[in-house]
C-alpha cells in the first residue's frame, strides 16, 4: 500500500490557496443531488454539517447523545488558538505554525500544520459572527491569554467554558440547516460498521439506542467526526461515552490507523481519589497562567500547604525551565509532575499530586480578578474536592486527555479509503506527538468550517451521484456482521461485568503504555491483552436483549473494540523505539531526563493496516519531510 499525502506543490504559505484554486467545484444545482453522512456532532461534525448544508448538500448527521449539544466538545475549557496578534506581542501565522510543529516534537506534516495556522484567524471571526461570547479587554478587543508551549498570548476564551460556547455557536448554525431541511439529525444512534462498496465508503450501519433497531444509511461520502480513544485507559478526562468504535470499525474495513500510541497526558487534572472512580476531571490548562506549580522540598512532607513557607517549596517548572516556567507544553509538565511524585515529593493522601497555587496571583491581582477569570473552574474544584482553591492550593496530577493518533488522512482529510473523510480528533494529522493546549478546538473548527467544504467538493466533482441499492451484498454483509456480533455478546452469559474488563484493560494499558513505556512492559502488555480479550469473549455478562434499550450491550461492544485497539496501541509503541512528545520510552532519554528523538530512524507516520483480530498488522510508513523548520532537540529552558 502506498500512502499518498497529496501535499500540494509550491511555497508553504501558498499551498492551501493554490490548492483551493486547483480543486474542482460542484455547481449549486448539482450539490442538491448528493447525500453525505456525518458521524459525530461535536465541533468538527457540527461545523461540517452546518457548512455543507449551507452549501446545498443533503446531510445525515448521527450522534449517540440525546442532542447534538451534548457532544464532548463542551468539556473543553481553556480556549482556542488563533494568530491574530491582538496583544502585539510578536505572534504571526508562522510562529503559531512553528510552535505547533515544535510542540508536537516534529512528528506532524508541515503542510497540514501551516494550513491550520492560516485558517485560525478566520475561525475567530466566524465564531464572533455566530455570537460566541469571547472575553474582551476594556477597550473592546477580544481578550487573549497564554497557554503551554508558547511565549505569546494567542488563546481566545470564554471563561472556562470555551468549548461549550463554541459548540453552541456551531449548533445554532446546524439547527438553522435542520430547519431549512438540508440536515437531518439522528440522535441516540450509534454507528456500528462502515459500508464499503468497490473500495469506496458508501454508508454506515447504525443501531437505534432506544429501540435497538439496526438500519443502513447510504450516501456518496462518509465523514467520521467521532473524537478520540482516550477511554481505552478507563480513567480519563473524557466523557464515559467516548469510544473508538466508529474509527476502529472503519479500520477493520480497510482504513489505516496512524500513530495509535500517541496519546496526550494533561498535567492539570484532579488526582484519583479511590478505586470507585469511573472518570477523571480536568482543570483547564489556562490555570497555569496565574497558578504556580510546586511540591515541598522535603519528601513526604504532610503539612498543610499553607503551613509550608516559601523557602521550603520547590517551584520545579520555574527552576528547570526558566524561559517558559509553568507554561511548558503538556507532556513536559506531566513528566515533571510524575518525576516529582515518583521521587517521594508528591502531596495528598495518595502522594500522587502536586500543588497548583494561586496565592501570589490573588495577592497581586485581587480575588475578584481571579474569580472573573476562573470562577467556574474554582467552583467545580471546590465541589469535587471540598477544598477552597481561593484559600489553599489546588492538588493536580496528570491524566489521559486527548489522542493525537487516529485514522490516517491525506491533505484533503480523506483516508486511504475513497470517500471516507476523517475530521478533528478522529484523524491523526495536525498535532504530532503532543498537542499544544487550545489547539483541539482550533483543529475541529478548521476541518469543519474551512477545509472539508473545499476538499469534499473536489472529491464529489469526480464522482457523479450514484445510489447504492439497499440490498447490495456489501450492505447485507455489514448488517449481518453487526447482528451476529450483538447476538454473540448476548449469548456468552458469563460471570464478569463489562466494566470489570474495561477497568483491567485500562490499568494494563496505563501501566505499560501511559506516561512512560519500556520494552519489557510493552511486551508484557502484548501478551496479556489477548489473554484478557479471550476471557472477555468467554466470560463477560451482557444482560437484556438486542432489540431494546440496552446500555450493557452498548458498553460491551465498545469495550470489545478497546480490547482489540489496545493491542495495536502497544504494538505501535513497541516499534517506535524513540521518545517524542507525549510518547516517552525510558530507554531513550537525555541526561536530563527529557524525551530523546531518533530522527534518522523514526521521522515518519506509523500507519497500520488491519490483518485480522490477533494477527500482526502491516506497518506502512509515511516519511515526514521538514523544509521550513529545523529538526532540533526541543528545549523550553
Amino acid at each position: 500500500m502506498e500512502l499518498n499525502a497529496k501535499i500540494p506543490e509550491g511555497p508553504l504559505e501558498q499551498k492551501w490557496d493554490r490548492h483551493r484554486f486547483d480543486m474542482r467545484l460542484v455547481n449549486p444545482a448539482n450539490k442538491r443531488k448528493y447525500q453525505i453522512i456525518i458521524v459525530g456532532t461535536g465541533l468538527a461534525g457540527a461545523s461540517a454539517a452546518a457548512s455543507l448544508g449551507e452549501l446545498g448538500y443533503n446531510i445525515k448527521a448521527f450522534c449517540y447523545q440525546d442532542s447534538a449539544r451534548r457532544a464532548h466538545s463542551i468539556a473543553a475549557q481553556g480556549g482556542i488558538n488563533a494568530a491574530k496578534n491582538y496583544q502585539n506581542d510578536g505572534d504571526t501565522i508562522f510562529r503559531l505554525f512553528y510552535d505547533t510543529v515544535k510542540g508536537g516534537d516534529y512528528r506532524a506534516r508541515e503542510a497540514n500544520v501551516y494550513r491550520l495556522a492560516q485558517v485560525s484567524v478566520d475561525i475567530i471571526d466566524q465564531c464572533v459572527a455566530q455570537g460566541v461570547p469571547f472575553a474582551r479587554e476594556y477597550g473592546g478587543l477580544l481578550g487573549n491569554r497564554s497557554f503551554g508551549g508558547a511565549q505569546v498570548s494567542r488563546t481566545f476564551y470564554a471563561r472556562g467554558q470555551t468549548g461549550q460556547q463554541l459548540l453552541l455557536g456551531a449548533y445554532s448554525a446546524l439547527a438553522a440547516q435542520v430547519a431549512a431541511g438540508k440536515v437531518k439529525v439522528y440522535p441516540r444512534t450509534e454507528m456500528l460498521d462502515l459500508i464499503v462498496v468497490d473500495g469506496r465508503a458508501r454508508g454506515i450501519v447504525t443501531r437505534d439506542m432506544v429501540t435497538g433497531k439496526l438500519e443502513s444509511h447510504l450516501a456518496d461520502a462518509v465523514l467520521l467526526c467521532t473524537g478520540g480513544y482516550g477511554n481505552v485507559f478507563y480513567l480519563s478526562t473524557n466523557a464515559k461515552g467516548c469510544n473508538v468504535t466508529a474509527t476502529w470499525r472503519a479500520h477493520k474495513r480497510g482504513a489505516v490507523f496512524a500513530n495509535p500510541c500517541f496519546t496526550q497526558i494533561h498535567p492539570t487534572c484532579i488526582p484519583v481519589s479511590g478505586d470507585y472512580q469511573s472518570k477523571l476531571t480536568l482543570m483547564s490548562e489556562s490555570l497555569r497562567n496565574d497558578g504556580r506549580i510546586w511540591v515541598p522540598k522535603k519528601p513526604g512532607d504532610a503539612r498543610h500547604p499553607n503551613d509550608i513557607p516559601e523557602s521550603e517549596r520547590d517551584y520545579y517548572l520555574e527552576r528547570r525551565y526558566p524561559s517558559f516556567g509553568n507554561l511548558v507544553p503538556r507532556d513536559v509538565a506531566s513528566r515533571a509532575a510524575k518525576k516529582a511524585c515518583d521521587e517521594g515529593y508528591g502531596v495528598g493522601e495518595s502522594r500522587y499530586g502536586v500543588y497548583l497555587d494561586f496565592g501570589a496571583s490573588i495577592q497581586r491581582l485581587g480575588e475578584a480578578s481571579i474569580r472573573e477569570r476562573y470562577g467556574n473552574l474554582f467552583h467545580m474544584y471546590d465541589k469535587i474536592t471540598g477544598e477552597n482553591p481561593y484559600r489553599q492550593p489546588m492538588r493536580i496530577y496528570p491524566a489521559v486527555h486527548y489522542t493525537m493518533g487516529g485514522l490516517w488522512v491525506d491533505y484533503n482529510l480523506m483516508s486511504n479509503l475513497d470517500g471516507l473523510f476523517v475530521l478533528g480528533e478522529a484523524n491523526f494529522s495536525d498535532h504530532g506527538a503532543n498537542r499544544l493546549g487550545a489547539s483541539a478546538l482550533m483543529q475541529g473548527l478548521a476541518d469543519g468550517y474551512f477545509v472539508i467544504p473545499y476538499t469534499i467538493g473536489d472529491f464529489l466533482a469526480k464522482h457523479p451521484p450514484s445510489p447504492v441499492a439497499a440490498d447490495h451484498p456489501s450492505v447485507k454483509d455489514a448488517e449481518r456482521g453487526v447482528r451476529e456480533r450483538s447476538e454473540k455478546l448476548l449469548a456468552i452469559d458469563g460471570k464478569r461485568t463489562v466494566d470489570s474488563f474495561h477497568r483491567e484493560l485500562g490499568i494494563l494499558v496505563w501501566d505499560n503504555c501511559g506516561m512512560a513505556r519500556n520494552e519489557a512492559g510493552l511486551k508484557d502488555a502484548l501478551k496479556r491483552i489477548p489473554e484478557l480479550r479471550d476471557e472477555f469473549w468467554k466470560n463477560v455478562r451482557v444482560a437484556g436483549a438486542a432489540e431494546s434499550l440496552n446500555q450493557s450491550l452498548e458498553k460491551a461492544g465498545r469495550v470489545a473494540d478497546f480490547l482489540e485497539f489496545g493491542e495495536l496501541m502497544c504494538r505501535d509503541a513497541l516499534t517506535r523505539t524513540e521518545s517524542c512528545g507525549g510518547h516517552f520510552r525510558e530507554e531513550s532519554q537525555t541526561e536530563e531526563g527529557e524525551a530523546k528523538r531518533d530522527d534518522e530512524n523514526f521521522c515518519f507516520v506509523s500507519a497500520w493496516e488491519f490483518q485480522g483480530v490477533g494477527k500482526e498488522p502491516a506497518l506502512h510508513k509515511e516519511p515526514l519531510e521538514f523544509e521550513y523548520v529545523s529538526l532540533t532537540q526541543r528545549s523550553y529552558k
